[in-house]
């Protein structure tokens, strides 16, 4: 996985714990598991961002669930992923990373991401 220094300080969090609203055994493997292996075998070596695995985000009814930070940026929450949203995340993830804010206008994200954004979260830093 990517260095955050190589990456500008963007970080793709996602829940591994996620179950995507399935009743599943403790011993079963997760979705979210799933997605962040997808995500990593998308993700360039040196990527855009760096890629943390999470425990719960708490939106255990929409689905995986990931999230994007960067110090002085928006971060978001981005809900109702699965595996076949992985190469997005990872172009999403640039768009982020090379954005001033974080802000990423809807016109510039892939097509699978425009309705998957839950909510945004300030920047612990103030935001011009």
């Amino acid at each position: 996985m990517a260095k955050a220094e190589t990456t500008g300080g963007a970080v793709l969090h996602v829940c591994v714990t996620c179950r995507a609203g399935r009743d599943l055994a403790p011993e079963d493997r997760r979705p979210g598991r799933d997605l962040l292996d997808a995500v990593a075998a998308a993700l360039p070596a040196g990527g855009p961002v760096e890629l943390r695995e999470v425990t719960c985000l708490a939106v255990c009814e929409q689905g995986c669930a990931a999230a994007i930070t960067a110090p002085g940026k928006w971060g978001y929450l981005l809900g109702r992923l699965g595996v076949e949203h992985a190469a997005d995340l990872v172009t999403y993830g640039a768009t982020y990373a090379a954005s001033a804010h974080g802000a990423v206008l809807p016109s510039r994200r892939p097509a699978s991401l425009r309705s998957v954004m839950l909510g945004r979260i300030p920047s612990l830093q103030e935001l011009p």
